[in-house]
């Protein structure tokens, strides 16, 4: 379950007041959720006979087989993960120091549907995996990508430079731009995220 969370994109989601980062992979087997508020990082992995008895204990009335109710947590996770939760779902968390209750209110054949994710502090080799490994990753390749554009611009600066000194002219003035700055660019990018941030 865990290497098929992996390949799982984050999708920002909201509880109330509070903003996390989560993602989350089911199978007939269990599922596991990983999710984080950028301060902490909680998960739960559960199998099918922990998943079996937990719905017994919050849906007496309900008499559904383990994959069909996984499937059904599926179907309410999944579009609140992509931003459309649906209008029947309800959804709240309450963190605590040993970590994080998500509860999940529904409806299932038309009886109330609840449910508990069990959300304990995730071990470090999992928050390497999932969190800090791919950001270093992709802010390294951002970098190379930085880089490759700025030698492109200051190519492209050395061309127009050229055209100019052999008397070339732009035929629309509104097309004219200034050499590119690499010492300006980052200083103003740097600016900008500081702006951001505060």
């Amino acid at each position: 379950l865990e290497s098929s969370l992996l390949t799982q994109p984050w999708a920002s989601v909201r509880f109330g007041e509070s903003s996390f980062l989560a993602k989350v992979c089911f199978r007939d087997t269990g599922y596991i959720l990983l999710i984080s508020d950028l301060s902490s990082v909680w998960y739960e992995s559960a199998d099918a006979e922990a998943v079996g008895q937990r719905s017994k204990e919050l849906n007496k009335r309900l008499t559904v087989h383990v994959s069909s109710f996984l499937s059904h947590l599926c179907s309410l996770m999944c579009p609140l993960l992509a931003g459309q939760p649906g209008a029947t779902t309800a959804f709240s968390c309450h963190r605590s120091p040993s970590g994080l209750r998500l509860h999940v209110k529904s409806e299932l054949s038309g009886l109330p549907f609840y449910w508990d994710f069990h959300c304990c502090p995730a071990p470090l080799d999992m928050v390497s995996r999932h969190l800090v490994r791919p950001l270093i990753q992709m802010n390294l390749v951002l970098q190379c990508q930085v880089q490759e554009l700025i030698s492109l611009l200051l190519q492209k600066d050395a061309e127009i430079e050229d055209y100019r000194e052999s008397g070339a002219t732009l035929s629309r003035d509104r097309l004219r731009t200034e050499p590119f700055r690499e010492e300006t660019f980052q200083q103003n990018f740097v600016a900008e995220v500081r702006n951001g941030a505060s």
